[in-house]
Protein backbone atom coordinates (compact mmCIF):
# COMPACT_ATOMS: atom_id res chain seq x y z
CA UNK A 1 0.00 0.00 0.00
CA UNK A 2 1.36 3.09 -1.01
CA UNK A 3 0.79 6.46 1.40
CA UNK A 4 1.25 9.87 0.60
CA UNK A 5 1.84 12.37 3.62
CA UNK A 6 1.62 15.42 2.06
CA UNK A 7 3.80 18.62 3.16
CA UNK A 8 4.13 18.13 7.25
CA UNK A 9 6.91 19.45 8.49
CA UNK A 10 9.94 16.82 9.17
CA UNK A 11 11.56 16.92 12.58
CA UNK A 12 14.46 14.44 12.84
CA UNK A 13 17.82 15.88 14.12
CA UNK A 14 19.83 12.94 12.26
CA UNK A 15 17.73 13.40 8.99
CA UNK A 16 19.23 15.01 5.97
CA UNK A 17 15.51 16.76 5.86
CA UNK A 18 15.31 18.00 9.23
CA UNK A 19 12.90 21.34 9.95
CA UNK A 20 11.74 21.05 6.22
CA UNK A 21 8.36 20.64 4.77
CA UNK A 22 8.32 17.48 2.47
CA UNK A 23 6.00 15.31 0.94
CA UNK A 24 6.84 11.75 2.07
CA UNK A 25 5.79 8.36 0.01
CA UNK A 26 5.51 5.64 1.88
CA UNK A 27 5.53 2.32 0.05
CA UNK A 28 5.03 -1.15 1.91
CA UNK A 29 6.60 -0.06 5.20
CA UNK A 30 9.13 1.74 3.90
CA UNK A 31 9.92 5.37 3.14
CA UNK A 32 9.91 5.20 -0.12
CA UNK A 33 10.48 8.73 -1.19
CA UNK A 34 10.96 12.28 0.22
CA UNK A 35 10.57 15.40 -2.16
CA UNK A 36 8.23 18.67 -3.32
CA UNK A 37 6.35 16.33 -6.03
CA UNK A 38 3.61 14.88 -5.66
CA UNK A 39 3.85 11.30 -5.98
CA UNK A 40 0.94 9.03 -6.29
CA UNK A 41 -0.77 6.75 -3.83
CA UNK A 42 -3.34 4.67 -2.47
CA UNK A 43 -4.30 7.14 0.26
CA UNK A 44 -3.52 10.70 0.42
CA UNK A 45 -3.43 12.45 3.72
CA UNK A 46 -3.11 16.18 3.97
CA UNK A 47 -0.27 16.95 6.44
CA UNK A 48 -0.08 20.55 5.71
CA UNK A 49 0.42 22.40 9.42
CA UNK A 50 1.20 19.17 10.83
CA UNK A 51 4.77 17.54 12.18
CA UNK A 52 6.12 14.34 11.15
CA UNK A 53 9.17 12.70 13.76
CA UNK A 54 10.51 9.35 14.49
CA UNK A 55 7.78 6.76 16.06
CA UNK A 56 7.10 7.95 20.01
CA UNK A 57 8.54 5.86 22.44
CA UNK A 58 7.26 5.46 25.83
CA UNK A 59 9.68 4.57 29.13
CA UNK A 60 7.64 3.02 31.88
CA UNK A 61 4.67 2.53 30.47
CA UNK A 62 2.11 0.03 33.30
CA UNK A 63 0.15 -2.62 32.10
CA UNK A 64 -2.12 -5.10 33.68
CA UNK A 65 -1.33 -8.65 32.16
CA UNK A 66 -0.42 -10.68 33.72
CA UNK A 67 -3.09 -10.66 36.90
CA UNK A 68 -4.60 -7.59 36.55
CA UNK A 69 -6.13 -7.55 33.05
CA UNK A 70 -9.17 -6.13 34.59
CA UNK A 71 -7.13 -2.62 34.70
CA UNK A 72 -5.52 -2.54 31.04
CA UNK A 73 -4.20 -5.55 29.04
CA UNK A 74 -1.61 -5.68 25.94
CA UNK A 75 -4.27 -5.17 23.46
CA UNK A 76 -6.33 -2.14 25.12
CA UNK A 77 -2.53 -1.20 25.72
CA UNK A 78 -1.76 -0.82 22.45
CA UNK A 79 -4.59 0.25 21.22
CA UNK A 80 -4.23 3.52 23.42
CA UNK A 81 -0.45 3.79 22.57
CA UNK A 82 -1.03 4.25 19.04
CA UNK A 83 -3.68 6.41 19.06
CA UNK A 84 -1.47 8.38 21.45
CA UNK A 85 1.55 8.69 18.68
CA UNK A 86 3.70 5.53 20.60
CA UNK A 87 5.20 2.59 18.38
CA UNK A 88 6.88 1.47 21.43
CA UNK A 89 6.79 0.84 24.95
CA UNK A 90 8.95 0.03 27.53
CA UNK A 91 6.59 -1.44 30.36
CA UNK A 92 7.44 -2.27 34.07
CA UNK A 93 6.82 -5.32 35.59
CA UNK A 94 4.72 -4.21 37.98
CA UNK A 95 2.63 -7.27 37.20
CA UNK A 96 1.35 -10.23 38.72
CA UNK A 97 3.40 -12.17 38.42
CA UNK A 98 6.09 -9.22 37.78
CA UNK A 99 8.09 -9.84 34.46
CA UNK A 100 10.71 -11.92 36.19
CA UNK A 101 11.56 -14.99 34.00
CA UNK A 102 12.37 -16.01 30.25
CA UNK A 103 8.96 -17.09 29.46
CA UNK A 104 7.41 -13.75 30.81
CA UNK A 105 9.77 -12.02 28.48
CA UNK A 106 9.04 -13.81 25.68
CA UNK A 107 5.22 -14.22 26.08
CA UNK A 108 5.60 -10.08 25.81
CA UNK A 109 7.99 -9.66 22.66
CA UNK A 110 7.37 -13.01 20.42
CA UNK A 111 4.47 -10.60 18.59
CA UNK A 112 7.31 -7.57 18.04
CA UNK A 113 8.18 -8.37 14.71
CA UNK A 114 4.80 -7.76 13.06
CA UNK A 115 3.21 -5.26 15.79
CA UNK A 116 2.63 -1.82 15.18
CA UNK A 117 3.12 -1.07 18.62
CA UNK A 118 6.47 -2.52 20.05
CA UNK A 119 6.50 -4.18 23.45
CA UNK A 120 9.97 -4.13 25.18
CA UNK A 121 9.99 -5.58 28.42
CA UNK A 122 11.82 -3.80 31.69
CA UNK A 123 12.66 -7.01 33.63
CA UNK A 124 12.48 -7.08 37.60
CA UNK A 125 15.69 -6.52 39.40
CA UNK A 126 14.39 -8.23 42.28
CA UNK A 127 12.48 -11.68 42.67
CA UNK A 128 8.18 -10.40 43.28
CA UNK A 129 9.68 -7.02 43.33
CA UNK A 130 9.79 -7.56 47.45
CA UNK A 131 13.65 -5.49 47.30
CA UNK A 132 15.52 -8.85 48.42
CA UNK A 133 16.53 -11.60 46.15
CA UNK A 134 18.12 -10.95 42.65
CA UNK A 135 16.44 -12.00 39.50
CA UNK A 136 18.49 -14.02 37.21
CA UNK A 137 19.23 -11.18 35.57
CA UNK A 138 21.88 -12.56 32.31
CA UNK A 139 19.45 -14.97 31.71
CA UNK A 140 16.98 -12.08 31.50
CA UNK A 141 19.26 -10.32 29.50
CA UNK A 142 19.31 -13.24 26.72
CA UNK A 143 15.42 -13.80 26.98
CA UNK A 144 15.19 -9.68 25.79
CA UNK A 145 14.94 -7.76 28.75
CA UNK A 146 16.13 -4.70 27.60
CA UNK A 147 16.56 -2.65 30.82
CA UNK A 148 16.34 -3.43 34.87
CA UNK A 149 14.12 -1.77 37.44
CA UNK A 150 11.46 -3.35 39.95
CA UNK A 151 9.20 -0.60 38.54
CA UNK A 152 7.16 2.05 41.15
CA UNK A 153 8.96 0.58 43.55
CA UNK A 154 12.08 1.56 44.69
CA UNK A 155 14.63 -0.45 45.85
CA UNK A 156 15.93 0.14 49.51
CA UNK A 157 18.24 -2.19 49.73
CA UNK A 158 21.92 -0.45 48.97
CA UNK A 159 23.79 -3.89 47.88
CA UNK A 160 21.20 -4.89 46.18
CA UNK A 161 21.12 -1.76 44.36
CA UNK A 162 25.23 -2.34 43.96
CA UNK A 163 24.73 -5.60 42.48
CA UNK A 164 22.15 -4.85 40.10
CA UNK A 165 24.48 -2.12 38.62
CA UNK A 166 27.61 -4.31 39.08
CA UNK A 167 25.75 -6.74 36.88
CA UNK A 168 23.98 -5.06 33.91
CA UNK A 169 28.02 -3.18 33.26
CA UNK A 170 28.69 -6.86 32.08
CA UNK A 171 26.55 -5.98 28.63
CA UNK A 172 26.20 -2.17 28.85
CA UNK A 173 22.54 -2.64 30.03
CA UNK A 174 20.73 0.27 31.86
CA UNK A 175 19.21 0.04 35.64
CA UNK A 176 16.04 2.25 35.91
CA UNK A 177 14.90 3.59 39.32
CA UNK A 178 11.96 5.53 40.46
CA UNK A 179 14.10 7.49 43.28
CA UNK A 180 12.20 7.70 46.25
CA UNK A 181 12.94 7.39 50.22
CA UNK A 182 9.88 4.67 51.28
CA UNK A 183 10.30 5.61 55.07
CA UNK A 184 9.61 9.28 54.21
CA UNK A 185 6.80 8.82 51.99
CA UNK A 186 5.31 6.57 54.24
CA UNK A 187 1.52 7.17 54.16
CA UNK A 188 2.11 10.02 52.25
CA UNK A 189 -0.71 11.29 49.95
CA UNK A 190 0.24 14.55 47.61
CA UNK A 191 3.16 16.45 48.04
CA UNK A 192 4.34 18.39 51.53
CA UNK A 193 3.67 22.44 51.38
CA UNK A 194 0.83 24.71 51.87
CA UNK A 195 -1.71 22.89 49.97
CA UNK A 196 -1.70 19.61 51.86
CA UNK A 197 -1.32 21.96 55.19
CA UNK A 198 -4.46 23.31 54.31
CA UNK A 199 -6.25 19.64 53.32
CA UNK A 200 -5.18 17.73 55.98
CA UNK A 201 -3.50 15.40 54.15
CA UNK A 202 -0.01 13.51 54.59
CA UNK A 203 2.80 15.26 52.64
CA UNK A 204 5.05 13.59 50.16
CA UNK A 205 8.39 15.89 50.64
CA UNK A 206 10.69 16.49 47.93
CA UNK A 207 13.37 15.46 49.93
CA UNK A 208 12.20 11.34 49.62
CA UNK A 209 13.53 11.99 46.34
CA UNK A 210 16.69 13.80 47.05
CA UNK A 211 17.94 11.41 49.41
CA UNK A 212 17.07 8.31 46.89
CA UNK A 213 18.84 9.84 44.07
CA UNK A 214 21.40 11.06 45.80
CA UNK A 215 22.47 7.58 47.30
CA UNK A 216 21.59 6.42 43.46
CA UNK A 217 23.99 8.10 42.31
CA UNK A 218 27.01 7.55 44.38
CA UNK A 219 26.60 3.64 43.71
CA UNK A 220 26.22 4.63 40.06
CA UNK A 221 29.48 6.49 39.98
CA UNK A 222 31.00 4.00 42.54
CA UNK A 223 29.98 1.22 39.79
CA UNK A 224 30.81 3.11 36.95
CA UNK A 225 27.38 1.55 35.13
CA UNK A 226 24.58 3.11 33.76
CA UNK A 227 21.60 4.24 35.70
CA UNK A 228 17.82 5.87 34.82
CA UNK A 229 16.00 8.33 36.96
CA UNK A 230 12.33 7.42 36.21
CA UNK A 231 9.73 10.14 36.51
CA UNK A 232 11.71 13.39 38.17
CA UNK A 233 9.99 15.65 39.99
CA UNK A 234 12.06 17.08 42.46
CA UNK A 235 14.19 20.18 40.77
CA UNK A 236 17.06 19.46 43.47
CA UNK A 237 17.14 16.30 41.59
CA UNK A 238 17.73 17.99 38.48
CA UNK A 239 20.83 19.47 40.39
CA UNK A 240 22.23 16.45 41.43
CA UNK A 241 21.90 14.61 38.04
CA UNK A 242 23.13 18.20 36.18
CA UNK A 243 26.36 17.62 38.47
CA UNK A 244 27.09 13.98 38.10
CA UNK A 245 26.91 14.81 34.00
CA UNK A 246 29.76 17.09 34.53
CA UNK A 247 31.37 14.40 36.05
CA UNK A 248 31.13 12.22 33.36
CA UNK A 249 28.44 9.96 34.89
CA UNK A 250 26.33 7.84 33.07
CA UNK A 251 23.05 8.96 34.04
CA UNK A 252 19.48 9.87 32.84
CA UNK A 253 16.29 11.04 33.54
CA UNK A 254 13.13 11.13 32.97
CA UNK A 255 9.78 13.18 33.49
CA UNK A 256 5.94 12.50 33.21
CA UNK A 257 4.19 14.72 30.83
CA UNK A 258 1.65 15.38 32.96
CA UNK A 259 4.08 16.70 35.78
CA UNK A 260 5.24 20.09 33.91
CA UNK A 261 1.82 21.16 33.29
CA UNK A 262 -0.27 20.17 36.50
CA UNK A 263 0.75 20.92 40.12
CA UNK A 264 -0.74 20.32 43.53
CA UNK A 265 -3.54 23.37 43.37
CA UNK A 266 -5.89 20.98 41.21
CA UNK A 267 -5.89 18.73 44.80
CA UNK A 268 -8.09 21.35 46.36
CA UNK A 269 -11.45 19.34 45.28
CA UNK A 270 -9.80 15.83 46.74
CA UNK A 271 -10.39 14.62 42.53
CA UNK A 272 -8.55 11.18 42.76
CA UNK A 273 -7.34 11.43 39.31
CA UNK A 274 -4.66 13.97 40.28
CA UNK A 275 -3.16 11.20 42.93
CA UNK A 276 -0.11 10.34 41.44
CA UNK A 277 3.53 9.20 42.40
CA UNK A 278 5.90 11.33 42.42
CA UNK A 279 2.69 13.70 43.93
CA UNK A 280 2.15 16.73 41.06
CA UNK A 281 4.82 18.89 43.43
CA UNK A 282 4.52 23.26 43.35
CA UNK A 283 4.28 25.72 40.33
CA UNK A 284 7.37 26.81 41.26
CA UNK A 285 8.58 23.16 40.68
CA UNK A 286 6.94 23.03 37.10
CA UNK A 287 8.99 26.22 36.36
CA UNK A 288 12.50 24.45 37.32
CA UNK A 289 11.46 21.17 35.33
CA UNK A 290 10.74 22.87 32.16
CA UNK A 291 14.25 24.72 32.62
CA UNK A 292 15.72 21.51 33.04
CA UNK A 293 14.13 20.20 29.41
CA UNK A 294 15.33 23.33 27.94
CA UNK A 295 18.74 23.29 29.00
CA UNK A 296 19.13 19.41 28.36
CA UNK A 297 19.37 18.22 32.21
CA UNK A 298 16.13 16.25 31.59
CA UNK A 299 16.42 13.34 28.51
CA UNK A 300 13.38 11.43 28.14
CA UNK A 301 9.50 12.84 28.47
CA UNK A 302 7.64 9.66 29.48
CA UNK A 303 3.43 9.16 29.52
CA UNK A 304 3.13 8.42 33.15
CA UNK A 305 0.68 6.22 32.06
CA UNK A 306 -0.58 3.67 35.03
CA UNK A 307 -4.25 2.20 34.74
CA UNK A 308 -6.40 2.15 37.87
CA UNK A 309 -10.01 0.81 38.03
CA UNK A 310 -12.31 2.69 39.27
CA UNK A 311 -12.87 0.67 42.75
CA UNK A 312 -9.06 1.90 42.97
CA UNK A 313 -10.06 5.76 42.60
CA UNK A 314 -13.75 6.36 43.35
CA UNK A 315 -13.02 5.58 46.60
CA UNK A 316 -12.00 8.63 49.72
CA UNK A 317 -8.55 10.31 48.64
CA UNK A 318 -6.33 8.95 51.24
CA UNK A 319 -7.49 5.52 50.31
CA UNK A 320 -7.15 5.77 46.12
CA UNK A 321 -4.20 4.32 44.30
CA UNK A 322 -1.92 6.49 42.63
CA UNK A 323 -1.79 6.91 38.76
CA UNK A 324 -3.02 8.67 35.72
CA UNK A 325 -3.55 7.10 32.01
CA UNK A 326 -1.76 9.38 29.71
CA UNK A 327 -0.68 7.82 26.52
CA UNK A 328 -3.90 9.59 24.57
CA UNK A 329 -3.49 12.79 26.12
CA UNK A 330 0.10 13.45 26.04
CA UNK A 331 0.07 15.16 22.65
CA UNK A 332 -2.27 17.76 24.63
CA UNK A 333 0.41 18.13 26.77
CA UNK A 334 3.21 18.72 24.31
CA UNK A 335 1.38 21.09 22.42
CA UNK A 336 0.70 23.07 25.46
CA UNK A 337 4.58 23.11 26.76
CA UNK A 338 5.61 24.02 22.85
CA UNK A 339 5.20 27.73 23.74
CA UNK A 340 8.23 27.35 26.12
CA UNK A 341 10.39 24.27 24.90
CA UNK A 342 11.28 24.16 20.83
CA UNK A 343 9.30 21.25 19.23
CA UNK A 344 12.79 19.50 18.01
CA UNK A 345 13.72 19.09 21.31
CA UNK A 346 10.20 17.98 22.72
CA UNK A 347 10.16 15.38 20.13
CA UNK A 348 13.75 14.14 20.55
CA UNK A 349 13.46 13.47 24.17
CA UNK A 350 9.69 11.25 23.24
CA UNK A 351 11.39 9.78 20.42
CA UNK A 352 15.07 9.47 19.38
CA UNK A 353 15.71 9.75 23.04
CA UNK A 354 14.12 6.70 24.83
CA UNK A 355 15.15 4.62 21.70
CA UNK A 356 18.76 5.53 22.71
CA UNK A 357 18.41 4.47 26.19
CA UNK A 358 17.65 1.31 25.90
CA UNK A 359 19.91 0.50 22.38
CA UNK A 360 16.53 0.17 20.43
CA UNK A 361 16.47 0.38 16.81
CA UNK A 362 14.49 3.86 15.32
CA UNK A 363 14.65 4.36 11.71
CA UNK A 364 15.99 8.14 10.57
CA UNK A 365 13.25 9.90 8.54
CA UNK A 366 15.11 9.31 4.69
CA UNK A 367 14.75 7.37 1.84
CA UNK A 368 14.69 3.73 1.92
CA UNK A 369 14.42 3.43 6.12
CA UNK A 370 12.02 1.32 7.47
CA UNK A 371 9.03 4.02 8.36
CA UNK A 372 8.85 4.01 11.67
CA UNK A 373 6.26 7.25 12.57
CA UNK A 374 4.44 9.56 14.40
CA UNK A 375 2.41 12.67 12.60
CA UNK A 376 1.54 15.32 14.77
CA UNK A 377 -1.43 18.13 14.31
CA UNK A 378 -0.55 20.47 17.28
CA UNK A 379 -3.40 22.33 16.27
CA UNK A 380 -6.39 19.83 16.00
CA UNK A 381 -8.76 20.47 19.13
CA UNK A 382 -10.70 17.65 19.93
CA UNK A 383 -12.51 16.06 23.23
CA UNK A 384 -11.20 13.27 25.42
CA UNK A 385 -14.04 11.15 26.16
CA UNK A 386 -15.00 7.65 27.42
CA UNK A 387 -16.09 6.55 23.69
CA UNK A 388 -12.60 7.56 22.35
CA UNK A 389 -10.68 5.99 25.58
CA UNK A 390 -9.46 2.56 24.28
CA UNK A 391 -8.07 2.24 27.89
CA UNK A 392 -9.56 -0.21 29.75
CA UNK A 393 -9.06 2.42 32.53
CA UNK A 394 -10.92 5.33 33.16
CA UNK A 395 -8.11 7.27 35.83
CA UNK A 396 -8.01 10.53 33.46
CA UNK A 397 -8.53 14.39 34.89
CA UNK A 398 -9.19 14.61 31.29
CA UNK A 399 -12.33 12.83 30.45
CA UNK A 400 -14.64 14.93 28.71
CA UNK A 401 -12.45 17.67 28.61
CA UNK A 402 -11.58 19.59 25.25
CA UNK A 403 -7.79 19.54 24.35
CA UNK A 404 -5.71 21.19 21.52
CA UNK A 405 -2.83 18.92 19.90
CA UNK A 406 -3.77 15.11 18.59
CA UNK A 407 -1.66 12.66 16.57
CA UNK A 408 -3.53 11.82 13.72
CA UNK A 409 -1.06 8.49 12.49
CA UNK A 410 1.40 6.48 13.11
CA UNK A 411 3.23 3.99 11.20
CA UNK A 412 5.19 1.13 11.94
CA UNK A 413 6.21 -2.66 10.76
CA UNK A 414 4.21 -1.75 7.56
CA UNK A 415 1.08 -1.18 9.28
CA UNK A 416 -0.31 1.75 9.98
CA UNK A 417 -3.30 3.63 12.46
CA UNK A 418 -4.86 7.18 10.96
CA UNK A 419 -7.12 9.17 12.81
CA UNK A 420 -10.49 9.47 11.05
Amino acid sequence: MKVLLQSPLILDKRSPFHKKKRNVLLVNGKIAEIGEKNFSADRVIEAEGMILSPGWFDIGTVVGEPGLEHKEDIDSLSKAACAGGFTGLAIYPNTNPPIQTKSDITHLTRMNESRLVQIFPIASITRDNKGTDLTEMLDLHDAGAMAFGDGLKNITNTDIFLKALQYVKKFNGVVIDHAQDAWLDLFGQMNEGPVSATLGLKGMPKLSEEVAASRNIKLLAYSESRLHLARVSAPKVLDLVRTAKKKGVNLTCDVAAYQLNLNDSVLVDFDTNYKVNPPLREKADNENLIKGLKDGVIDIICSGHTPQDEESKVVEFDHAEFGIINLQTVASQLTALSKEVDWEDLLEKISVNPANLLQAELPVIEPDAKANLTLLDPSFEWTFDEKGNFSKSKNSPWLGQKLKGKVRAVFNNNKHWIDA
